[in-house]
Order: structure tokens, then sequence, then C-alpha cells
């Protein structure tokens, strides 16, 4: 039998997506109040690699990326994804999202995602919430799988996640919890 040992903390990333820039800075905003400084941001990307929130959002959304300084633990995700949609619906205007805020986090060996819908490759966190491993680190980089959605298999976003990682590698040694 193993032994039951605490995880790792994990570096929090939350990947939004706008039309409008300001809405990323309210965004970051709210959730520094319940996560602490921002150490890391990235974008403005043009989200050009599926029309699925087209119809919610309209034409021209931009995906941003920002990650928190202060490390998480990994089994407070379902929360984290609740919160977000709280927000999410603060910011709606007629039951139409302004933004939208997909938390997730960087360990040393994935990218997990938050969501609300099941599916075969996702599981159950708590609070109606799944977790998704995203990409995989292995031989030096993050690698996608065959359900990672495209934008998160460009070269774009895994140059994302390979820098958050890199930041949260020199944490955890700052920290003394790996070599």
């Amino acid at each position: 039998m193993g032994r039951i040992r605490k995880p790792l903390p994990v570096k929090l990333v939350v990947p939004m997506l706008s039309r409008e820039e300001r809405l990323f800075k309210l965004a970051e905003e709210a959730l520094e109040e319940h996560f602490g400084p921002v150490d890391y941001r990235k974008g403005f990307f043009p989200f050009d690699h599926t029309d699925y929130y087209r119809r919610e959002f309209g034409e021209g959304l931009l995906r941003n990326f920002i990650a928190f300084e202060r490390l998480v633990d990994p089994g407070d995700l379902a929360a984290i994804k609740c919160l977000t949609n709280e927000l999410e619906m603060q910011w709606s205007i007629e039951g139409r999202r302004q933004v939208n805020l997909d938390p997730g986090y960087v360990s040393l060996a994935k990218l997990i995602l938050a969501t609300t819908k099941n599916h075969a490759h996702r599981v159950y966190v708590g609070r109606g919430i799944y977790a998704e491993v995203t990409l995989c680190y292995r031989e030096g980089d993050f690698r996608p799988w065959p359900w990672t959605y495209p934008d998160y298999a460009s070269p774009e976003y895994i140059a994302v996640f390979r820098e958050i990682r890199a930041i949260y590698l020199s944490q955890l040694r700052a920290q003394g919890l790996t070599r």
C-alpha cells in the first residue's frame, strides 16, 4: 500500500477570453483579491481556432493568460472554478458572458483545466466541476493529447505554459520542494 502524502502546491493559471481588453484587467483585479498578486501575464492572442463562442460573445475574441505568485492546493480547483463562474455571471449582460475565465493549474507534469462539462477524459472533482489533463509535460516540453483543444495545442500557447512552468519550478526550488 502506498503512503498518502500531501501533493505539491501548484501554479494557478487563468486563461481568459473576451472582446474587451478592459475586462481582462477587471478580471485580473477581482482574482487578485482572492489569490494574491499576478506574477505572469501574456496576451492578447486572437481567438480564431473555433467559432464555439461566437453566438455568445460575437466576433473579435482575444485570449489572455495570467498566473499567480501564490501557489495553491490542487484540491481547491473545484472551488476556484465555482468562483470564476460567479465572476463571469456578475459581468454578464442579458445572460451573455462578457468574459470567459478558465482556471486551471500547472504542475511539473501537466496542465489541468477545470470545466463544468463531463466527458470520457475528464474526472469529477466535486461541486459540479470536472478536471481535464489538457497538456502533459514529457521529454522536456508540454505535449497535447488527442482531446486537447486546438488552441491549447498551438505552439504559441505551449510556449506560454512552458514559461509559466519555468516560474513554477523556480518557486518550488526556492521553497526547497524540489531539486
